[in-house]
C-alpha cells in the first residue's frame, strides 16, 4: 500500500501543481504529501522533483517515472473496474480525443445518446486536429479517420469516410465543370492544411491509374467546415469527406463533380493505448459508435459517392 501511496501522491502533486493542492486532492495534509515524495525518491536512489519557492517541476528522470506511475493507476484502476463492470452498470470515466469538425457534428449526438443510456459515465472530450499521444496524454480512446500511421495502438473499425470533389453552381456556370481531374489545373482550390496538397488531390481513375491534380490554391484552412463555407460562396472547388460536405450537396448549395475519379473510402477507427487492459465502458462505447455510423453511415443518405 505505501508504495502505491507514494506514486498517488506524485501523480496528485504534477497534476495539482503543488504539495497543498495534492493534499487537498487526496484528502491528506500537506506534510504528507511531502514525506510521501520524500521516501519515494529515497527508495528510488534520485531527485524527481525541481523544488523551488515559486514552483515544482519534474525532472527528466522525474518525467519518465511520472508517465510511468500514471499508467500503473490507470491500469489498478481499470483492473477494479473490470470486475466491478461485469455486475454493476456502467461507470467511471472516459477520457477521449477526436477530430474536430467530426466531433461537433457527428459525435457529440452521439456521446449524449450513449451518456443518457448511461448515467454514471463521466466523459472529458478533447476536440482538435492534432495528433494525440494517447500514452504520453493519458487518453482511453481517439477516434481517427484514414490510414493509422501509429501501427502500435490497438483499433477497431466503426465506420467508413468517403469523400467528394464539389462546388457551387455559380462557381461552375462562370468558370465550367471540369470533367477529369487534370483539367484543375485551370480552377481555383480550397486546400485543407492539415494534410499534403498531393494527398488532397489525388484522384483514382475509372482504369485504376492514379492521377495528381493541381489546382491553384486560394484559401488553405485547417478546418473543412471553412472550407464547404468557402465553396458554397463560389470562391473555389474543394474537396473533403461526407460526413462535412454532405449536407451542402443535400441543400443544393454545393454540386458533386468528379464522382468517377473518386479514391477509396477509408475508415473511421477507434484506438487504444497499446499494452493495456481495455475497460467494458470503452467497449461498450465503441460498440455504440460503430452501431451508429457503420460502413453505410447516415451522412450518406441519399448521396452518390461513387
Amino acid at each position: 500500500m505505501g508504495r502505491f501511496a507514494d506514486i498517488e501522491a506524485l501523480t496528485a502533486v504534477v497534476e495539482a501543481g503543488s504539495f497543498s493542492a495534492a493534499g487537498e486532492r487526496l484528502g491528506i495534509a500537506k506534510s504528507v504529501v511531502s514525506r510521501r515524495i520524500s521516501q519515494l525518491e529515497r527508495r528510488l536512489g534520485c531527485r524527481l522533483l525541481h523544488r523551488t519557492t515559486r514552483r515544482l517541476s519534474l525532472t527528466d528522470t522525474g518525467k519518465n517515472y511520472y508517465q510511468r506511475a500514471v499508467q500503473i493507476l490507470a491500469d489498478l484502476d481499470d483492473a477494479e473496474l473490470s470486475v466491478t463492470e461485469e455486475t454493476t452498470e456502467l461507470r467511471g470515466s472516459i477520457k477521449l480525443a477526436a477530430p474536430q469538425s467530426f466531433g461537433l457534428m457527428h459525435l457529440s449526438d452521439a456521446i449524449t445518446g450513449f451518456l443518457r443510456e448511461h448515467p454514471a459515465i463521466e466523459l472529458n472530450l478533447d476536440l482538435n486536429d492534432r495528433r494525440i499521444n494517447l500514452v504520453e496524454e493519458g487518453f482511453d480512446m481517439a477516434v481517427r479517420i484514414g490510414e493509422l500511421q501509429d501501427s502500435t495502438l490497438v483499433a477497431r473499425r466503426l465506420g467508413t469516410v468517403r469523400d467528394i470533389t464539389c462546388a457551387s453552381r455559380a462557381y461552375l456556370e462562370r468558370y465550367g465543370e471540369p470533367l477529369n481531374p487534370d483539367e484543375l489545373h485551370q480552377h481555383t482550390g480550397l486546400q485543407y492544411s492539415n494534410i499534403s496538397y498531393r494527398q488532397q488531390w489525388h484522384y483514382q481513375a475509372p482504369e485504376g491509374k492514379t492521377i495528381h491534380a493541381q489546382p491553384q490554391i486560394r484559401i488553405r484552412a485547417n478546418n473543412g467546415e471553412a472550407l464547404a463555407a468557402a465553396a458554397s460562396a463560389g470562391l473555389g472547388i474543394t474537396r473533403g469527406p461526407t460526413f462535412i460536405l454532405g449536407r451542402y450537396l443535400k441543400e443544393g448549395s454545393l454540386v458533386a463533380i468528379l464522382n468517377e475519379y473518386q479514391r477509396a473510402a477509408v475508415g473511421i477507427y477507434a484506438v487504444y493505448p497499446p499494452g493495456r487492459f481495455i475497460p467494458r465502458r470503452i467497449q461498450v462505447f465503441s460498440d455504440f459508435l460503430a452501431a451508429r455510423y457503420g460502413d453505410h453511415p447516415y451522412w450518406d443518405d441519399g448521396l452518390r459517392t461513387s
